[in-house]
């Protein structure tokens, strides 16, 4: 006669039956956990497909030489690029302009859109609409557009320019003052973007700090100075960086509807000569060289900035 044990079938069984609700737990946690992942894939596929990989790509082709042509081979040269970029005057003097052009533009993204939103705070709230739609309006222009209404301005012959200042003077095409141009025009349509920028760091300022300040005998420019603008060093500080990395990528349309980098290269940036490298030179592996530095570069301000910033916002905080 045999006797069967059933005992250990019964406690596998019932060990199995307690798994399955546990592995059910562990895939809706692990569920829960990708749905934010999930929500930021078509985003990290697109930095990836359009960010990363041709910067990679960049970085391949600087070392390289390539004039473009689909049926001319490209020859390996290493560090080639490099070195006989950095030994180029054109690559340092292109620089020099480039920081040139962004000290001349933070006062038009730092300073006057603070006074300028310190001035909308004096304007009634009907008649405040439409003074920053008026502030705002230069930024929604087209900067092609906006080149050839100042190209007709500044003409010596039947421009406004020189009819309002009594002068014959070739702005756009005299070393001296082509530069200020641009500086101009780009700081002229940047105003407004940065202005509005100011209006919502102000937006954000509590009122009861002025309060408290006027209940301790502050003046009104004591409080501006000790309490209004430390409060908004973030928003300056993030208006700066942003002139940094925008501002020469927002002048390539101008100095090429203008100047085309002259007169005597003396509006050729380091993008407007980057893509005079590629475009005009047909020297990819040169072109692909400057802007990695330029990458590097630029990431490297911005890096120390948004560090500033942080440090800023912590002590405010």
């Amino acid at each position: 006669m045999f006797v069967i044990d059933t005992s250990a079938e019964q406690q596998h069984s019932s060990v199995a039956a307690e798994s399955v609700p546990a592995r059910r737990s562990v895939l809706r946690r692990a569920g829960r956990r990708a749905v934010p992942y999930l929500y930021l894939a078509p985003a990290l596929v697109l930095l990836v497909v359009w960010t990363y990989r041709p910067l990679l790509q960049a970085v391949q082709l600087s070392t390289y030489s390539w004039n473009l042509l689909p049926t001319s081979p490209s020859t390996p040269v290493g560090w080639a690029n490099y070195h006989r970029l950095l030994g180029l005057p054109a690559f340092t003097d292109s620089i020099g302009r480039t920081a040139v052009l962004i000290a001349g533009l933070v006062p038009f993204t730092v300073v006057l859109p603070v006074l300028l939103a310190l001035a909308a705070r004096r304007v009634s709230d009907r008649a405040r609409t439409v003074y920053q739609a008026f502030v705002f309006a230069p930024f929604l222009v087209a900067p092609v557009a906006a080149a050839a209404v100042w190209r007709w301005l500044l003409n010596p012959r039947s421009g406004a320019v020189d009819r309002v200042m009594g002068s014959d003077r070739n702005w756009v095409y005299e070393p001296s003052t082509a530069p200020w141009v641009i500086i101009v025009i780009t700081g002229w349509q940047l105003l407004g973007f940065a202005v509005l920028v100011v209006w919502a760091g102000f937006a954000g300022i509590s009122g009861d700090y002025d309060e408290a300040a006027r209940v301790d005998g502050a003046r009104p420019g004591q409080i501006l100075r000790w309490i209004t603008l430390p409060l908004l060093s973030p928003t300056l500080l993030f208006l700066v960086l942003t002139t940094v990395l925008l501002s020469p990528v927002l002048t390539f349309p101008l100095i090429d509807t203008l100047t085309q980098g002259g007169p005597t290269q003396s509006t050729t940036n380091i993008y407007y000569l980057l893509w005079d490298y590629a475009f005009h030179s047909f020297d990819a592996g040169l072109s692909a060289a400057a802007g990695v530095l330029l990458f590097l570069g630029f990431g490297a301000i911005a890096g120390v900035l948004v560090w500033i910033s942080e440090r800023v916002s912590f002590h405010d905080d």
